[in-house]
């Protein structure tokens, strides 16, 4: 059995250190082939940062803040919170938790600093009595990046066409979009950005450029 891959990324309620997840999309890679699934998560807004809220549209998107930022006169004031056990697009923390460790369990995360994603994630999980199951490797498609064009450049260096004082040059601090468009893939549209799955497409289109794979 080959080793299982997730691409995923999260929507926050901020970057504090007890940030809360608010919306999850994961992209598994097994022998079972490749699967997607994408849900707003319940959450306690009571420690969340509003700035952080509104980069993700939170109030646009999320149920709850669709509900909070109606309108009184539209008739979207009536929309009710979807109730607890809810299917489809929408999980309570518990019911997020488990799907988060059944996705997750045994694959490799990849992602853009995935490292934020996993340690909300994490809470997230052991705050429902689960606890993650995931590599403790995780691959960021980022330095991963920096390393493929430092390769790109030495290549072309040695075949005279690129002078050595000009190698190397990629340092940090990164910006993702940049690194992403040298490396021939473009990032997420404004449709797309901020959005978990859109995201999270992003990271596998970029690891697949980087590996050798179909993007």
């Amino acid at each position: 059995m080959s080793q299982p891959i997730c691409f995923l990324d999260t929507e926050t309620d901020g970057v504090h250190p007890d940030r809360k997840v608010w919306e999850v999309a994961m992209i598994r890679r097994d022998d079972t082939g490749q699967h997607e699934t994408e849900f707003f998560v319940d959450i306690d807004l009571s420690t969340a940062d509003p700035f952080g809220l509104k980069v993700g549209g939170f109030y646009k998107r999320h149920p709850l803040g669709q509900r909070l930022s109606a309108p009184l006169i539209d008739s979207g004031y009536a929309r009710s919170i979807p109730p607890a056990g809810a299917t489809g697009y929408y999980r309570t923390g518990f019911a997020a938790a488990v799907e988060v460790a059944n996705w997750t369990h045994g694959a490799t995360i990849v992602g853009a600093v995935p490292s934020f994603d996993a340690d909300v994630l994490s809470r997230l999980l052991r705050s429902h009595g689960l606890t993650p199951a995931w590599h403790y490797h995780l691959i960021d498609v980022e330095p991963m990046a920096v390393g493929w064009l430092n390769g790109v450049a030495m290549q072309a260096v040695n075949d005279g066409v690129l002078d050595r004082a000009d190698f190397g040059k990629t340092a940090p601090p990164y910006k993702s979009d940049e690194l992403s468009l040298a490396c021939g893939i473009d990032p997420p549209t404004d449709e797309e950005r901020h959005t978990a799955m859109g995201d999270a497409r992003w990271v596998m289109r970029w690891y697949d450029r980087l590996t050798g794979g179909t993007a």
